[in-house]
């Protein structure tokens, strides 16, 4: 997976931002915000990338495993099983991503409501976890359509 300018510029300001004092992150925090927007932005458009060159059976089989159904799978070739479990591998890291990425950004809204040093900081540490989680999923939808391909 190639590195994006977007993701790394926004882990060093992050990784800068943990020294500041309350009152530079007042000063910074529109910066950090457009800085960590563009980083998400990048990842975003890079997973859509590759979930568009996915061929129809690894659409339908994400798109499936992404609803809660409480229905049981029916017996399948171990090749289909095999494809539906790299799926909600996907889909689960894709959620751990997500989980991730939302609990960073209450982070630095609770920072900014309390005027909290500490919870800047934590949102910093939160906001880079989460921008690694999604290169761990994009990494993984990118191995299960090389996994489909070498299948065929």
């Amino acid at each position: 997976m190639r590195k994006f300018p977007e993701v790394q510029e926004a882990k060093e300001l992050m990784n800068e931002a943990m020294e500041w004092s309350m009152f530079k992150w007042l000063w910074e925090k529109k910066r950090v915000r457009e800085t960590a927007d563009r980083a998400n932005a990048a990842l975003d458009r890079l997973e859509k990338s590759i979930k568009t060159k996915w061929s129809d059976e690894l659409k339908a089989a994400y798109k499936s495993a992404s609803k809660k159904s409480a229905t049981p799978r029916p017996e399948r070739e171990s090749q289909d099983l095999q494809l539906i479990q790299s799926v909600e591998k996907v889909l689960e890291a894709d959620r751990a991503a997500y989980r991730a990425r939302m609990d960073a950004e209450d982070t630095f809204d609770r920072a900014e409501k309390q005027m909290s040093t500490s919870l800047a900081v934590a949102g910093c540490k939160k906001a880079v976890h989460s921008w690694e989680l999604h290169e761990k999923a994009i990494r993984r939808a990118e191995s299960v359509c090389t996994e489909a391909d070498t299948a065929e």
